[in-house]
Parts: structure tokens; C-alpha cells; sequence
């Protein structure tokens, strides 16, 4: 009962595509980053670099989803 209603007022967003984005985003960078740094290979630092970068570039992502969904009311415009 109580984790139906806190998933009813859990909701993603209006721009649910850059969350997706986001999220794919750290999952790769981090599956990236994990098989560079435990895996025993000779081009480890490939993985190491790569997966940094993308998990900098998710970064970007999340910082879009999150100022487009900041909701500022008429009154505050002044409009």
C-alpha cells in the first residue's frame, strides 16, 4: 500500500527522452569504466578514458532534464 502510493507521485518528468539518455549514459560509462579498471587487459586505459568521458557527457544530460523541468509560476514572471 505505502510503496503503491509513493510510486504514484514519483513521476519522470515532462522530458522523460533526456532522462532515458541520462540514465543509458551512466549505465555505459559505468559498465565502461568498471571493465578498464577490474578486467586484466592490455588496452585497459581505453576503457578507463572512455568511460569517464561518457559519464562527463551524462552529465549534460541530467543538467537539460532538470532545467526543463523547473516550473516557475506566473506570478514570479511577472508577466
Amino acid at each position: 500500500m505505502l510503496l503503491g502510493s509513493l510510486w504514484r507521485r514519483c513521476h519522470p518528468g515532462r522530458c522523460v527522452l533526456f532522462l532515458v539518455l541520462a540514465l543509458l549514459l551512466d549505465v555505459v560509462g559505468l559498465v565502461f569504466l568498471l571493465l578498464g579498471i577490474l578486467a586484466s587487459l592490455s588496452y585497459w586505459d581505453f576503457f578507463v578514458y572512455t568511460g569517464a568521458l561518457i559519464l562527463a557527457f551524462s552529465l549534460l544530460f541530467w543538467v537539460i532534464w532538470y532545467s526543463l523541468n523547473i516550473e516557475v509560476s506566473p506570478e514570479k514572471l511577472d508577466l
